[in-house]
């Protein structure tokens, strides 16, 4: 199977910024994109101006066709998904009398589902048993993608030969997807990020600099490294663009949804003003995060500390004084075994 020849027809379920983006480059990849949006409103919007309401200045290709039907998508060879973590399980609920055996569905969400702990691949395979599920993920703005400015992701499944099927049929000239057979790895990687970038931003909020926040993303970039290896993560998944590339790119521009909602409580907006009517995906995480670390024994007090400041059990300013001030020793240790 190669990316050519198949997967001619690409769904893309959610018509936000991130989900008519990749619309936008699975189309320049050669494919037929249905794109499929709850709000019929926006559909009529995207057809009348092929444009999608959350990517404006930037034209849809005829061969992005904007639906709100669902049983548009049970054409298509593969299905990417790009409704956030939360939602993700109940989506998956309503396309299963639509999709055939064997369907490859990629999560492109970055999070941790609450309650469950699980992972998005987790949620398709339970939810879709009968689909083969993959993740996408990787340093990448909605806007930069729609622009086709250079941007590479990954794209992991257990299936090697699927992932690298899937990545090459979805990538073009500037969207390059790298394969990978570590989707655990891969998922970690942009789950843990969004918990960082809030740190970082409510650094930069908090008025610390940039040290503070540089200081604050190392520290927590070696959290994610042994949540990630605590659940068995491969380390080059970690250091590749999934992990590092996806931190780097988080924690450093206010574009970041994460970044911009720690900015705000660092300036000193509660947890509800900061949000602007929807909690950054990380802002979930944090809480889900922190638990499972705490259950397995991984010493992540960053993402303690931002689950502690959403939740209302510790003050903005005290806590990333605390984690600025925090005997190195124990990390050091930690790293050493």
């Amino acid at each position: 199977m190669s990316g050519e020849g198949a997967f001619a027809t690409i769904g893309v379920v959610g018509a936000g910024a991130y989900g008519a983006a990749l619309a936008l480059a699975a189309a320049r990849a050669g494919r037929r994109v249905p794109l499929w949006a709850r709000d019929a409103a926006a559909v009529a919007a995207i057809s009348r101006t092929r444009e999608a309401p959350r990517l404006p200045g930037i034209a849809l290709p005829e061969a992005v066709e904007a639906t709100a039907d669902l049983a548009d998508l049970a054409g298509c060879d593969a299905l990417l998904i790009t409704v956030p973590t939360q939602s993700l399980r109940e989506v998956c609920r309503v396309l299963v009398p639509l999709l055939p055996a064997g369907l490859p569905v990629i999560s492109a969400a970055k999070g941790i589902e609450r309650g469950s702990g699980l992972f998005t691949t987790q949620i398709i395979a339970q939810e879709l048993p009968a689909a083969r599920p993959a993740i996408l993920s990787g340093p990448s703005f909605a806007a930069d993608i729609g622009k086709g400015l250079p941007t590479a992701v990954t794209l992991a499944a257990s299936d090697a030969g699927l992932a690298q099927a899937l990545a090459e049929a979805l990538s073009s000239p500037a969207f390059r997807i790298y394969h990978s057979a570590d989707p655990r790895g891969v998922e970690i990687g942009g789950a843990a990020k969004n918990v960082l970038a809030i740190a970082a931003g409510i650094a930069i909020g908090l008025g610390y600099g940039e040290s503070a926040r540089a200081a604050l993303v190392a520290r927590g970039f070696a959290e994610l490294r042994r949540f990630g290896q605590a659940h068995g993560a491969q380390s080059e998944t970690l250091m590749g663009l999934s992990g590092l590339g996806d931190v780097v790119l988080s924690c450093a521009s206010p574009q970041s949804r994460n970044f911009a909602f720690g900015l705000a409580l660092g300036q000193g907006r509660s947890v509800t003003d900061a949000a602007g009517g929807a909690l950054a995906e990380g802002a979930f995480t944090a809480q889900i995060l922190a638990q499972m670390a705490e259950v397995g024994g991984v010493e992540m007090p960053i993402a303690d500390a931002v689950a502690g400041i959403i939740d209302g059990r510790i003050g903005v300013r005290e806590a990333v004084t605390g984690l600025l001030a925090r005997p190195l020793r124990a990390e050091r240790e930690r790293e050493s075994e």
